[in-house]
């Protein structure tokens, strides 16, 4: 427990207490729950390879959807749940809408020559692209087979910022202990099915 401002303990591990807190409009209940997710939130827009603005927005948005329901959660308990599949959500969102793009003006950028124009390097570029290309398409064909919690899994411990191991168990509701050993046994399965499909051309 900690000391609140007006000297009463406030437990920090409570989450559905202060989501009743801030559903009633404690603003300290809010600041509290943004420290204690916003990481998770974060996490979890740029586990969808999102660029820097796009995760932002998915952010912004997530919280946005948060005020709009709060009052409303069926299992407050489980706000971390809620945020990251929420978060997953918007992401797949712009992910459907499209990248954008970055438009420039700037003559001395579109006009400066480069060392690497030549035929040459473009054949080299394109076929290293190329074989690139075809073994993220076998990794990503072998994740997609994947068992969904383990593909849920996987996404949250390659996030930008890493989520620790007890944000993760949160998540996916099961005990800190098992999330080093989930994870060896999602990867040895994601091992064995890029062997498969590797194998299958």
């Amino acid at each position: 427990m900690t000391p609140s401002d007006d000297g009463m303990a406030v437990h920090v591990e409570d989450t559905d207490t202060l989501v009743t807190s801030a559903a009633g409009g404690d603003d300290r209940a809010w600041s509290a729950l943004v420290e204690r997710f916003s990481r998770l939130v974060w996490s979890v827009a740029r586990a969808h390879g999102l660029a820097d603005a796009d995760a932002e927005e998915v952010f912004q948005t997530t919280w946005l959807r948060l005020t709009e329901h709060i009052g409303r959660l069926k299992e407050p308990q489980r706000l971390g749940a809620w945020l990251a599949t929420t978060a997953r959500n918007e992401s797949l969102k712009i992910i459907r809408a499209g990248g954008r793009l970055t438009v420039t003006d700037d003559q001395h950028l579109l006009d400066r020559p480069s060392d690497l124009d030549s035929p040459e390097r473009a054949a080299l570029d394109a076929e290293d692209a190329a074989t690139r290309t075809q073994r993220l398409r076998r990794v990503w064909s072998a994740f997609q087979q994947l068992p969904r919690r383990c593909q849920q899994l996987l996404r949250m411990l390659i996030a930008t910022p890493p989520l620790s191991y007890t944000e993760i168990a949160a998540v996916m509701e099961i005990a800190v202990g098992s999330v080093g050993p989930t994870r060896a046994r999602c990867l040895g399965q994601l091992r064995e099915l890029l062997a498969e499909v590797e194998a299958h051309g």
